[in-house]
C-alpha cells in the first residue's frame, strides 16, 4: 500500500512498504507529455507506409496502424505489461504479478523512483505498440487483414515482451550483462525489422514480383513526407522521454537524436543523387528514419559528435541493405529488414563503441563504465551479443508463430489472387483512400495488356531507383495473371 502527501514544492511523497521518496511532478508531466508524442509515431508508421504503397493498397495501412494501437493497448493491459516489467521476472521474462494491471497503482516504477508504475506503464505501452506496427508492413499488398489482429496479440506476447524483458528489466539477462539501450534498438527495430523479414519469406512474392508492373514509385510522396513529420517529432519523445525525467540526459538525448535524423537523411539523399542525379524527398524520408532508428539505443549515452557517425553510418549502411531483397529475392516491399533490423544492429554496435559514463550520468544516476571510447573494450561483445540473440529470437519465433497459424483454419495471412488485383482496400475493407481507385481497378487507362510484363507503353513506373523505398505502380491494375 502507498501513501502519499505533498511537500512544499508540491512533488509527491510516497511511502511504500517502509520506503519513502519522492515523485517529481515535473518528471511525471515530462514523461506523460512523451507518452503522446510517442503515439503520434504509430500513425506516422502508417502514412508513411502508406505513401509508399499502390493507391489500391494505400488505406489499409492507416487502418493497420490504429488496429495495432487498440489491440497491444488491450494486450498490455491483460498481461503484456507485466511479463515485460514485473518485478519477480525471470532473466527472460515476466511473471503475471501484474495480470490485468491488478496492482500497478502509485507504487515506484522499475524504471525509475522517480515516477509511479502506472505512468511508467503507460509510456511503455507505446514502445510496444509501435513495435509490431513497424513489423507488419511488410505484409503490405498481400495480406488478409483479419487474421493480423491475432498474429499481433501472439506477437507482441511471444516475441516483444521477452526481449523488453531481457533488456530493460533489471533482472533481464541483458540488462545484468550490462547491455546499453537508451531507447530500444534490439527490442523495437531489432525485433521488428527482422520479424518483417520472416513475414517476407513466410507471405512470398507479390503478384507480378519481378516485372516492370512492380517497379513502381510511391503513390504518394506527400503521405511519406507527413509520416517521417510524424515520426521525426515523436521520436524526441521515444529518446528523450526515455530518460523518464525532465533533465540534462533527456536533453542530451533529444539533440543526439535530430541531428542523426539530419545526417541520416542527408547522406542517404545523397547517395541516390550520386546514381539518379535526383534530389529525392523520399530518399532523404529513408535516410531520417534510419538516423532515428541507429541513435536510438544510444541516445543517452552518446555526445552530439557521435551523433553525426551514428547518423551517416546508418544512412549509409540501411541505403545498401535496400539492395538485399534483391540479391536474395525476398520480396521486402518497404524495406523495413533494411532500414530497422539493420539500423538497430549499426545503432547497437556504435553505442558500444561511443557511450560515455559522463553523457549516462548527466541525470545524476546513471552510473555505466562506458564503451570503447572509455576503453571498456568489452561493451561492443556485449552489444553483439544483444543484438544477435534479440535478431535469432525473433526471426525463429516470428516463423513458428506465421506457421502455427498457417494450419489453423480463417488464421492464413496470404490473401488470394484476386484480393491482390482488385487491392486490399477494397477486397478487405470494401473502402478507398481516393474515390477515383475504384475505376483504375476495373479500366485500363495507359497502354496495352501483356500477359508477362502487365503494361505495354505505361508512361508511369517504369524506374526503381537502386538504394532508396521507391515503390509505385501503373494506373493498370487488372493485369492478366503470367
Amino acid at each position: 500500500m502507498v501513501n502519499i502527501t505533498f511537500d512544499s514544492s508540491e512533488d509527491i511523497i510516497y511511502n511504500y512498504d517502509g520506503t519513502q521518496g519522492v515523485y517529481n511532478l515535473g518528471d511525471i508531466a515530462w514523461t506523460l507529455a512523451s507518452t503522446a508524442l510517442v503515439w503520434i509515431m504509430i500513425p506516422g508508421v502508417g502514412f508513411f507506409y502508406s505513401g509508399l504503397l499502390r493507391r489500391k493498397n494505400a488505406l489499409s495501412m492507416i487502418y493497420l496502424s490504429m488496429m495495432t494501437v487498440a489491440m497491444v493497448s488491450f494486450q498490455w493491459f491483460f498481461w503484456g505489461y507485466s511479463l515485460a516489467f514485473s518485478d519477480g521476472a525471470s532473466h527472460f521474462i515476466g511473471d503475471l504479478k501484474y495480470f490485468g494491471l491488478k496492482g500497478v497503482l502509485d507504487q515506484p516504477s522499475i524504471g525509475s523512483s522517480r515516477v509511479p508504475a502506472l505512468v511508467f506503464c503507460v509510456f511503455q505501452l507505446m514502445f510496444a505498440a509501435i513495435t509490431p506496427m513497424i513489423a507488419i508492413g511488410a505484409v503490405a499488398e498481400r495480406s488478409r487483414l483479419g487474421p493480423l489482429l491475432v498474429f499481433v496479440f501472439v506477437w507482441s506476447t511471444l516475441v516483444y515482451d521477452p526481449i523488453a524483458c531481457w533488456t530493460w528489466n533489471s533482472n533481464g539477462w541483458s540488462a545484468r550483462l550490462g547491455g546499453l539501450d537508451f531507447a530500444g534498438g534490439t527490442p523495437v527495430h531489432i525485433s521488428s525489422g527482422t520479424a518483417a523479414l520472416a513475414i517476407s519469406l513466410y507471405l512470398g512474392r507479390r503478384r507480378g514480383y519481378g516485372t516492370e508492373r512492380l517497379a513502381y514509385k510511391p503513390h504518394n510522396s506527400t503521405y511519406v513526407v507527413i509520416g517521417t513529420v510524424f515520426l521525426w517529432f515523436g521520436w524526441f519523445g521515444f529518446n528523450g522521454g526515455s530518460a523518464l525525467s525532465a533533465n540534462l540526459r533527456a536533453t542530451m538525448a533529444c539533440i543526439v537524436t535530430n541531428l542523426a535524423a539530419s545526417v541520416g537523411g542527408l547522406t542517404w539523399m545523397l547517395w541516390d543523387w550520386r546514381l539518379e542525379r535526383k534530389w529525392s524527398v523520399v530518399g532523404f524520408c529513408s535516410g531520417a528514419i534510419a538516423g532515428l532508428v541507429a541513435i536510438t539505443p544510444g541516445s543517452g549515452f552518446v555526445g552530439a559528435p557521435a551523433a553525426v557517425l551514428f547518423g551517416f553510418m546508418a544512412g549509409t549502411v540501411c541505403n545498401f541493405a535496400t539492395q538485399l531483397k534483391f540479391i536474395f529475392k525476398y520480396d521486402d516491399t518497404l524495406d523495413i529488414f533494411a532500414s530497422h533490423a539493420i539500423g538497430g544492429i549499426v545503432g547497437n554496435v556504435l553505442t558500444g563503441l561511443f557511450a560515455q559514463a559522463s553523457v549516462a550520468g548527466a541525470d545524476g544516476v546513471t552510473d555505466i563504465p562506458g564503451g570503447w571510447l572509455d576503453h571498456h573494450w568489452v561493451q561492443l561483445g556485449i552489444q553483439l551479443a544483444d543484438s544477435i540473440s534479440g535478431l535469432s529470437y525473433s526471426f525463429v519465433v516470428t516463423t513458428i508463430i506465421l506457421w502455427v497459424m498457417h494450419y489453423i483454419p480463417g488464421l492464413r495471412l496470404r490473401c488470394d489472387e484476386e484480393t491482390e488485383i482488385i487491392g486490399v482496400d477494397d477486397a478487405e475493407m470494401g473502402e478507398f483512400a481516393y474515390d477515383y481507385v475504384g475505376l483504375d481497378t476495373e479500366i485500363p487507362i495507359r497502354g496495352e495488356y501483356n500477359g508477362n510484363s502487365g503494361v505495354i507503353g505505361a508512361t508511369g513506373g517504369s524506374r526503381e531507383p537502386p538504394h532508396s523505398q521507391s515503390l509505385q505502380e501503373s494506373e493498370v491494375e487488372k493485369v492478366p495473371p503470367a
